[in-house]
């Protein structure tokens, strides 16, 4: 949008340059995803393939002065959700063990928004993965990238088809997002989870601000 790219085409073009990053970040955490026997995955993969569906077309049918409102109000929800989660769950106590229906309809919220919005997706997803009950920030960054790779491919085909995609700027996107979510997860796993939090939160409090200010 900064570049003067209109704020749906932007957001499409901007979510499917990430998937190559996405990709590349849950192949960095491919050990955080092995041998965990405890977590079902297929129901994750198709909430994820249908809430990436729905988002994406809700988008399309979106106008850019409408989506241009609404951004902001997303970027805060998502940093608001994950920087205070884990108050309203010591309050709320664990939510540890959610069964196969209620991950299913989490993941499916959630993918809906990122196929939506793919701003602040990563830190919504976390605060989704830590409403479940899951406690490893490693191998919840390591779901969070395979959610976020599955709903985001299927909202490129969305997007493609709707001819949303401005991809001079997307081509330019993609080789950098190939680079920062690999190197960005490696890395990711050697920071103590709770300064990984903080930094976490200040991404997305800044991007907050940032789209409250100039839009």
């Amino acid at each position: 949008m900064l570049v003067g790219v209109p704020p749906v085409a932007a957001n499409a073009t901007s979510t499917v340059a990430l998937l190559p990053g996405y990709v590349a970040s849950a192949w960095g955490f491919r050990e955080d995803l092995r041998g965990r026997r405890d977590v079902r995955l297929w129901p994750i993969v198709f909430a994820s393939l249908a809430g990436g569906v729905i988002g994406a077309v809700l988008l399309l049918y979106t106008s850019n002065a409408a989506f241009r409102v609404i951004v902001p109000w997303l970027m805060l929800v998502a940093t608001l959700w994950f920087a205070l989660w884990p108050l309203v769950e010591t309050r709320l106590g664990s939510t540890a063990g959610a069964g196969t229906a209620t991950t299913f309809a989490g993941v499916l919220a959630v993918s809906i928004y990122g196929g939506y919005f793919n701003g602040g997706l990563g830190i919504i997803l976390l605060a989704l993965l830590g409403a479940l009950g899951f406690a490893d920030l490693n191998h919840m960054n390591g779901i969070k990238s395979l959610i976020s790779a599955i709903l985001t491919a299927i909202a490129v085909v969305v997007y493609v088809l709707g001819s949303a995609v401005v991809w001079a700027d997307a081509a330019l996107m993609m080789a950098a997002a190939i680079a920062g979510g690999y190197a960005g997860a490696r890395w990711a796993r050697r920071v103590p989870p709770t300064y990984l939090r903080y930094g976490i939160v200040a991404v997305g409090a800044t991007m907050t601000a940032a789209f409250f200010v100039r839009w």
